[in-house]
């Protein structure tokens, strides 16, 4: 018997199999589950939303922001399916009925305490080899954002409460708060 043990890769058509209600993402081939978001985490990924819409739309912007539950398919492979909590689209040819094909500009995750790993390395890697612009990770323990703008190479940590400049929009900063 071989002493190296496969293990088995999933796909997206695993993903699209799960039970209705079971949330999942799938990064090189493995399934990584998800648990539903507690109140203080949709409270902090609303207000974001809300904040970044209504930019968008005073600015008649031609970029399109999208909230979790919302399919990203990072490459042009089987093995990638991820669902970060807000997605920036401003190529909207990337979008169909499915989801996202290709990188989103910039992407929020929302830190839960089961995710820590998975949106401080896992995604961090990930999404700058797919070449999203920016990464913004939300510490609502921590009370910090930690923010990549991964095209000038440049990762930024602010507090809860300061202003926050967004890197693909000159002149647009944002307040992350609890509430």
């Amino acid at each position: 018997m071989d002493a190296v043990t496969k293990l088995k890769s999933y796909t997206i058509e695993d993903i699209y199999k799960l039970p209705d209600g079971e949330r999942a993402e799938l990064i090189d081939g493995k399934i990584y589950y998800m648990a539903p978001p507690n109140l203080h985490h949709q409270r902090i990924s609303g207000k974001l939303y809300q904040k970044i819409a209504n930019y968008i739309d005073s600015k008649d912007g031609k970029c399109e922001v999208l909230a979790a539950p919302f399919a990203v398919f990072l490459n042009e492979d089987d093995i990638n399916y991820v669902e970060p909590d807000i997605s920036v689209i401003c190529n909207l040819s990337k979008l169909d009925d499915k989801g996202c094909h290709g990188a989103p500009d910039w992407i929020i995750e929302i830190v839960s305490p089961g995710n820590k790993p998975m949106d401080y390395f896992t995604k961090l890697f990930k999404y700058r080899a797919a070449q999203v612009r920016e990464y913004w990770i939300v510490d609502p323990m921590k009370k910090m954002v930690t923010v990549y703008r991964f095209e000038k190479e440049t990762m930024e940590e602010y507090f809860f409460g300061e202003e926050i400049p967004v890197g693909i929009y000159e002149g647009f900063s944002i307040k992350v708060t609890e509430r």
